[in-house]
């Protein structure tokens, strides 16, 4: 293969920032035709792919997430839980490198994608757990956020 003539790893940065920016966008609508829909799952799985190749751990964990949320909200329950999956092994597995509210996100994922793949009683166990989580999160400006993002979420049979 022939050099490209630029950065790629600089290039494979902006591409995940882009792509996962839009993908949050996308998701973060209240509603969104199915173009949009579309648009937002490969964003989410284009943010994916570039960290897994140019990111840390911590990066690849919030695109793991990432892809988890947009899959539950698309109702594709094994493609949430798989992101899921791989969300909690990161996070759990490398706490060191880990915000606080990357383990809050990481149980919200989880729970959203087993609600909707219909396994609700580990999904109100993991809801639970990401509201404590979330309960911890130090700084003010990072707990309004999961706050706002807990409170306006879709659970998929779990809504309180």
């Amino acid at each position: 293969m022939t050099n490209p003539g630029f950065d790629t790893t600089e290039a494979g940065k902006w591409f995940a920032i882009e792509a996962n920016n839009r993908a949050w966008e996308l998701l973060e609508r209240p509603e969104r035709s199915e173009d949009k829909a579309t648009e937002m799952l490969h964003a989410a799985h284009a943010a994916c792919h570039h960290w897994m190749h140019v990111g840390t751990t911590t990066n690849h964990a919030r695109a793991e997430c990432l892809v988890a949320l947009v899959n539950a909200d698309l109702g594709l329950a094994s493609s949430a839980v798989r992101g899921a999956v791989r969300c909690l092994d990161l996070v759990e597995g490398h706490p060191d490198v880990m915000e606080d509210w990357d383990v809050a996100f990481a149980y919200d994922c989880a729970a959203r994608a087993r609600a909707v793949a219909g396994e609700l009683s580990l999904a109100r166990e993991l809801k639970t757990q990401a509201r404590s989580h979330g309960d911890r999160i130090s700084g003010p400006d990072d707990k309004q956020v999961f706050d706002q993002w807990f409170a306006a979420g879709c659970w998929h049979g779990l809504d309180d």
